[in-house]
């Protein structure tokens, strides 16, 4: 049965999902977004566009990913104007994404760089939902929407992305009504009542995420755009480089750092809690904070992979979906280097973790955006 075939009566939202031109978030190409009503998929929309002015380069790296070149966004306008449409569309609607944290890191940033507003939005993220959810070997975008009944066929179509985001908040949603329905002392059938976002959520032990509104001139950039202004021309199309290699890993740290002992204190139910985490690349904080920020939640921060390790945290712009895939069956492409087949496997630490992985050891990975997620409310919101 499709995600989709069982309304979910007060089920309302939009899914989106956005393509980067380059390692900095604030650099769409492309967004589509998928509207949901009463846990049925109404509209869906496509939108190519050229990034912000001045962070328009188009790396390699990511067209690699989503297939999307410069001059394939030629014509188009810039993000400004494709995100009033986007905005109108959304409504007033709470924002579904794959790895949320990104997204909506994509619009904030994108906005910054364009000199706009930043709006309010309230958001869920199916990629943490789908981890309480769902008991999956990996929980890559395809993975997920494959156990929610979707077969995802064009992976970083952003539409494409946006149906299958959608669908695994249907799906989870649909089961929790057949559960209740099952408790309930009369034996309802389900879809009955209604759950909106937030009582599908909240049924995971998972809250709402929210950005605030901020005026153009209100205040102080979110580290990422801070960061990228300060690469000067590393992301304007107009600078020339003498290579693409130019292009460096994105904020690449440079100490590993001690490894702090676990808050054994902490809440148990948190995403980090019990984990042993082994840090990579770079994200917008060092090293030694991000272990440090781990450790409060209850996870034990480590500088190696071993036997112990349980979750992987990748930076350098990578998205947890492609860092799954990176690590599925075909990660490494018959005659081709474990780099060519997927840029996350040029880590050294990523190569060692799908090793055990494939020995059988469980090990998760997790991008920027879904780290900082879990940090929540304990990092500040201009990290986001």
């Amino acid at each position: 049965m499709s995600a989709d075939a069982r309304p979910v009566p007060g089920l309302d939202f939009t899914a989106i999902d956005f393509e980067t031109a380059n390692g900095f978030r604030g650099s769409p190409c492309a967004v589509g977004a998928v509207r949901v009503r009463d846990g049925r998929m109404v509209q869906g929309r496509l939108w190519l566009m050229r990034p912000p002015a001045g962070f328009d380069r188009f790396d390699p790296r990511n067209q690699r990913i989503h297939g999307i070149a410069a001059e394939d966004v030629a014509e188009a306008p810039r993000f400004g104007p494709v995100f009033d449409e986007l905005a109108a569309f959304l409504g007033d609607d709470v924002l579904a994404a794959h790895n949320a944290g990104f997204d909506v890191g994509v619009i904030e940033s994108a906005l910054e760089v364009s000199d706009r507003d930043v709006p309010a939005l309230d958001y869920a993220c199916t990629l943490t939902l789908a981890r309480r959810a769902y008991n999956l070997a990996s929980y890559a975008l395809p993975s997920a929407a494959a156990e929610a009944g979707h077969t995802l066929v064009d992976h970083h179509d952003a539409l494409a992305d946006a149906r299958a985001c959608a669908a695994i908040l249907i799906d989870v949603a649909r089961r929790a009504l057949h559960e209740g329905a099952g408790e309930s002392a009369g034996g309802a059938a389900p879809g009955a009542v209604g759950l909106d976002v937030a009582a599908v959520l909240a049924r995971h032990g998972i809250g709402l995420g929210h950005l605030s509104a901020r005026e153009r001139a209100g205040g102080e950039e979110s580290r990422p755009t801070r960061q990228a202004r300060g690469m000067a021309g590393l992301f304007d199309s107009r600078v020339p480089l003498r290579t693409t290699d130019a292009m460096r890993d994105f904020m690449r740290w440079p100490h590993e750092g001690t490894n702090p002992p676990a808050n054994r204190a902490a809440d148990v139910h948190h995403p980090l809690f019990g984990h042993t985490v082994v840090f990579t690349g770079g994200i917008g904080m060092s090293r030694q904070d991000a272990k440090n920020r781990a450790a409060e939640f209850g996870a034990q921060p480590a500088s190696r992979v071993t036997g112990q390790t349980s979750m992987v945290v990748v930076g350098d712009g990578f998205r947890a979906e492609d860092l799954e895939a990176a690590a599925g069956p075909t990660g490494a492409a018959a005659g081709s280097t474990a780099a060519e087949a997927s840029p996350a496997l040029g880590h050294r630490k990523v190569r060692e973790a799908i090793a055990r992985r494939d020995r059988g050891q469980r090990i998760a990975f997790v991008a920027e955006p879904e780290f900082l997620q879990m940090l929540g409310a304990n990092w500040p919101a201009q990290g986001l």
